[in-house]
């Protein structure tokens, strides 16, 4: 190749390049409305973005992976968290850890129940955006728990022998449905989140039904597990960490988008952590 042809060839790649990077903007640009949201963005939504940016959360937080990394990615913690527990909170976040025991730091910032409402709404908006997988994984909030206490789950829940087993399809859900039950539930002793540690249910559901504190309709360890599932309300485990005004932080949308089967199977699962 000579000096001619290869300014030709270098001169042609470049406006090829062009071309494709000018189109895929373009492209991009087209998708925005539609991937954002945008139809959604509501004056609260951008009053919460606001209050996002007045009280630094980017310092510690990450959105779409952008930002500090000291504390948890946001971008879909309204899915993982629900709104109820976001908004009990963001009011006091000293009632959800012990500082001393998991060196958490999230600062009392004293913000008004509007700003709360209108933070907790933005973050709603983040978390329907369609971020085309990134991150590439949810940074879960664990409540206390290590990195390695999460590895230890895996040997310590039963194992997934058959694909035609209930129990083995009800762990699978425990790891998979949305939201996802170990973003708040852990199965290693000891080790709370924003839900208590479901190690040793079965046996801690044994007394407690032959107690008199508990408050549901239950009358046997699979029946509460059920009803905690379909209708966490039902009955509350004491702590300000799991419920407020008589509500459980527990999601309460299970019921509908788990099928009579798919509950029956993650019940099932439970009902093994003796």
């Amino acid at each position: 190749m000579n000096n001619r042809q290869a300014r030709l060839f270098a001169i042609g790649s470049t406006a090829v390049a062009a071309i494709l990077f000018l189109g895929m903007t373009l492209d991009s640009h087209r998708q925005f409305p539609t991937l954002t949201n945008a139809d959604n963005i509501t004056p609260e939504v951008i009053h919460g973005k606001d209050v996002w940016h007045k009280y630094n959360c980017i310092n510690c937080h990450t959105l779409f992976g952008e930002g500090a990394y000291y504390a948890p990615d946001l971008t879909k913690i309204t899915q993982h968290r629900g709104e109820a527990y976001l908004h009990a909170y963001m009011r006091d976040p000293s009632k959800f850890y012990n500082e001393q025991k998991h060196r958490r730091l999230m600062p009392k910032q004293d913000l008004s129940e509007q700003e709360i409402h209108d933070l907790v709404t933005f973050l709603g908006w983040v978390s329907e955006v369609d971020n085309q997988g990134w991150p590439p994984r949810p940074i879960l909030v664990t409540g206390g728990f290590s990195q390695a206490a999460t590895h230890a789950e895996a040997a310590t829940a039963p194992p997934a022998d058959s694909n035609s087993d209930p129990r083995a399809l009800g762990e699978s859900l425990f790891a998979t449905a949305v939201p996802t039950c170990m973003a708040c539930h852990s199965l290693v002793p000891g080790a709370d989140g924003a839900g208590p540690s479901l190690a040793g249910i079965v046996t801690r559901t044994e007394v407690l039904l032959q107690s008199d504190d508990y408050q549901g309709q239950a009358t046997d360890v699979e029946g509460y597990l059920h009803e905690s599932i379909v209708n966490p309300s039902a009955h509350l485990v004491p702590g300000d960490m799991y419920s407020a005004g008589g509500t459980s932080f527990m999601p309460t949308g299970y019921a509908n988008s788990l099928t009579d089967e798919q509950v029956d199977q993650l019940t099932a699962f439970l009902a093994t952590l003796k």
